[in-house]
């Protein structure tokens, strides 16, 4: 009943910069944390950034420095601004929010993911 939609991602060499977007639509009574994972080919899925609805954050060792997460709760979105991109980034990367419906049901949505490569 949450549908998320991320986009922003593609090719970029080593150094540069992409911004992901991702805005969720659905029976959304209210979003509480929002989050960005990734995952390489062989590997687990890992959590990058998370983000409360009051704008804490949160950053995996890897990207701190490096990655910012935002977002606008007014448009239910949450974006990733990844900065001096480096090969080891590359992984498709997901989107994740939780929160209630307007049934007042909890839920947990993820986005079908977007692909980010870097290139030496």
């Amino acid at each position: 009943q949450v549908q998320l939609v991320e986009s922003g991602g593609g090719l970029v060499q080593a150094g540069g910069s992409l911004r992901l977007s991702c805005a969720a639509s659905g029976s959304i009574f209210r979003i509480n944390d929002m989050a960005w994972y990734r995952q390489a080919p062989g590997e687990q899925r890992e959590l990058v950034a998370h983000i409360t609805r009051d704008g804490s954050t949160n950053y995996a060792d890897s990207v701190k420095g490096r990655f910012t997460i935002s977002r606008d709760n007014a448009k239910n979105s949450v974006f990733l601004q990844m900065n001096s991109l480096k090969p080891v980034d590359t992984a498709v990367y997901y989107c994740n929010a939780d929160g209630y419906l307007l049934t007042w049901r909890s839920f947990t949505s993820w986005g079908q993911g977007t692909q980010v490569t870097v290139s030496s």
